[in-house]
């Protein structure tokens, strides 16, 4: 059975951004098929077009299906494994992953992260599809605090996590370009399984 890997950029994001060719790469040479889509309106990012995306592009999830998300791509998975009955699948590798978010900016920012961060999210449910969180952060991140995040998503989730040095929030700007405890985490999960 084929291993899938659906990497989910952030807000802002594009599927060339960053680390992402270079995990397509390495995941690739691991034997893994990847997918790593162009999600709709990305600067303005809305659950439900987003997860409805999500859902097309994975068509029949399995237990060898893997996410990796990016910012608001983690809470993209989150919402869309929420969605699934009685399916299973590998788990997720969550990279910058937030429920709490330091100030938005500005007032179109506010609008567009609002429902993101005030949208409740069904762990119980999420639970029962995967068990298998990695959230990986970095120390230095302007925009997810550190130490309130990593409370949330183990509380939450049971997560593994992996706390970077010197990664902002691992966007292309902050000129990571490659991402070894990505990798490392997906391959683990895909042993595990």
């Amino acid at each position: 059975m084929t291993k899938r890997v659906f990497i989910i950029h952030g807000w802002d994001g594009y599927p060339e951004e960053g680390w992402f060719p270079w995990l397509k790469k390495e995941l690739e040479q691991n034997g893994f098929e990847v997918f790593v889509p162009q999600m709709p309106e990305p600067s303005a990012p809305v659950i439900d077009k987003w997860v409805n995306h999500l859902t097309e592009v994975v068509n029949e999830p399995d237990e060898n299906t893997y996410f990796v998300g990016h910012s608001i791509g983690c809470q993209t998975i989150l919402r869309y494994l929420e969605t699934l009955d009685n399916k299973k699948v590998g788990g997720a590798v969550l990279v910058a992953p937030w429920f709490v978010l330091s100030d938005l900016e500005t007032e179109e920012e506010k609008i567009i992260g609002k429902p993101w961060i005030e949208t409740p999210i069904n762990f119980n449910k999420i639970k029962a599809i995967t068990n298998n969180f990695v959230c990986i952060f970095s120390e230095d991140d302007p925009v997810v605090p550190l130490d309130e995040n990593v409370k949330l998503f183990k509380e939450r989730a049971n997560s593994k996590i992996i706390i970077e040095r010197g990664k902002g929030h691992f966007s292309g700007s902050d000129g990571v370009m490659e991402l070894s405890s990505a990798l490392n985490s997906v391959l683990e999960l895909a042993k595990n399984e």
